[in-house]
């Protein structure tokens, strides 16, 4: 579960980028139970999610999947826009050491819906992350 929630923390961070060049200002997003923060960065011509800020649970639990550095950790990876305010990646998941597919879609002003799968079409989880203030 913290695995599928993490992945979808990941995924959030595209989406406070516009189809076009990212924005000056980074926006951050929290997940539901305020434990990670993230913003979108550029990398190269993609974009890039960086985790900005997570609580002592979410650092343990990453340690514990190996990876001891979660606060500027590159988790959304090769993010591209497919649509209007919809984002299609590469999305790397602490807890599990393990990358996998996924989307965020903008679904408000300060909202953004997060779906990723573990395996194809099966085992998909979604969320939904808030600007934070």
């Amino acid at each position: 579960m913290i695995a599928a929630v993490r992945m979808l923390a990941l995924l959030a961070l595209t989406a406070g980028v516009a189809n076009a060049a990212p924005p000056p200002k980074y926006r951050t997003y929290r997940n539901p139970s305020n434990s990670v923060h993230i913003q979108p960065r550029p990398c190269g011509a993609n974009i890039c999610g960086v985790v900005v800020w997570a609580n002592d649970k979410a650092k343990a639990d990453a340690a514990k999947g190996g990876t001891p550095n979660l606060v500027g950790q590159q988790l959304f990876r090769e993010f591209t826009p497919v649509g209007p305010d919809k984002w299609k990646g590469s999305v790397f998941v602490p807890d599990i050491n393990k990358t996998f597919s996924g989307q965020v879609v903008r679904t408000g002003p300060n909202t953004l819906k997060g779906t990723g799968c573990l395996f194809g079409k099966m085992g998909c989880k979604s969320q939904e992350w808030t600007l934070v203030k």
